[in-house]
């Protein structure tokens, strides 16, 4: 409850004064004079007599709560509204079986899985799809406001449900295909590899170029050390391990470039976290907030009995508290 007019409750200090200077005048005003009150010492006293501060507690009450009227006290209801205009993002992840490398605690795919989860526990008001790829790229979760759904779906992406290999060009190409009818203004596809292109029929530029022509901004996410890179190589049989493996960092510097994205490199798992909460920040839809409050006038609580505390002092002094003269 708020006050309209709170400097009005100052003048409650003024009730006490009121009372003192009350009980002084009562003091101070005599009655009737006789010569001997001897004889009417013993009598009994009467509870009006006792009760004779009464009509002047009431009379205090009902000046404190009309000074509490006066200052026009508020009940306030407050609701506040949060509203932003959602960004469309595409989650573009590689499942191939490099993803398995054990540099990332548990692997670089399990890393990134959970990374794209907490991502997506940040959205409010954006629709997000997934898009998983190896040699082939299939859309897992189409656009959605849907999160626990999405992270769901996104708990269900396995390695090797698909040929290996790595169709960077493919995935964002479907990424693109998934964004080309949105409305929204702000259009993302996040690609996440530790790869090179070395599958699928469309390569990785020319299909930056289509999304370029369709508003789509791409956010490279390079994934995989040095070291992780020859611990898995090594662990692959002789005639598997493939010399132009690693992240082609020239190529996603391309596409993210050329779409006005930006390319990340991700060494380590908390190196991905922070890639993940830095695009956050770059694609925040700006919020608008308003608030709305409800004053309800709640003077007539303090008024109306104010009003019955001065009509039971005055019939009380004018009969049972009356005095003569």
């Amino acid at each position: 409850m708020s006050f309209v007019n709170p400097q009005l409750l100052w003048w409650l200090l003024a009730v006490p004064a009121v009372g003192a200077w009350t009980w002084w005048r009562r003091r101070r005003t005599t009655g009737l004079r006789y010569s001997d009150v001897g004889p009417v010492q013993d009598a009994p006293v009467a509870w009006t007599v006792r009760l004779q501060w009464f009509p002047a507690a009431l009379r205090m009450g009902a000046l404190a709560l009309g000074i509490l009227a006066l200052a026009r006290p508020q009940a306030e209801e407050t609701t506040r509204t949060r509203t932003a205009e959602g960004i469309d993002v595409m989650l573009v992840l590689d499942a191939s079986t490099s993803m398995q490398a054990d540099d990332f605690q548990p692997t670089r795919f399990e890393a990134a899985r959970e990374a794209a989860g907490t991502f997506v526990e940040g959205r409010v008001s954006d629709r997000v799809g997934l898009i998983v790829f190896a040699a082939e790229a299939y859309t897992q979760v189409p656009l959605t406001l849907d999160y626990s759904f999405l992270q769901r779906m996104l708990d269900d992406v396995e390695i090797g449900a698909v040929e290996d290999g790595t169709a960077v060009g493919t995935a964002l190409a479907t990424a693109v295909n998934r964004l080309k009818e949105s409305e929204a203004e702000s259009k993302v596809a996040i690609l996440l590899t530790d790869g090179r292109n070395n599958r699928g029929q469309i390569d990785p530029r020319t299909a930056a170029e289509v999304a370029q022509t369709m508003g789509v901004r791409v956010y490279a996410i390079g994934v995989g050390s040095s070291e992780g890179e020859e611990t898995w190589e090594e662990s692959l049989p002789q005639g598997q391990r493939d010399e132009s493996a690693g992240v082609d960092t020239d190529m996603l510097q391309a596409v993210s470039t050329a779409t006005g994205g930006q390319y990340f490199s991700a060494t380590n798992r908390d190196a991905l976290e922070r890639i993940y909460a830095e695009i956050d920040t770059m694609e925040a839809a700006p919020v608008d907030e308003r608030i709305y409050t409800d004053r309800t006038e709640r003077y007539p609580w303090f008024l109306l009995p104010a009003l019955g505390l001065v009509v039971l002092e005055v019939g009380l002094s004018t009969t049972l508290f009356r005095r003569f003269p």
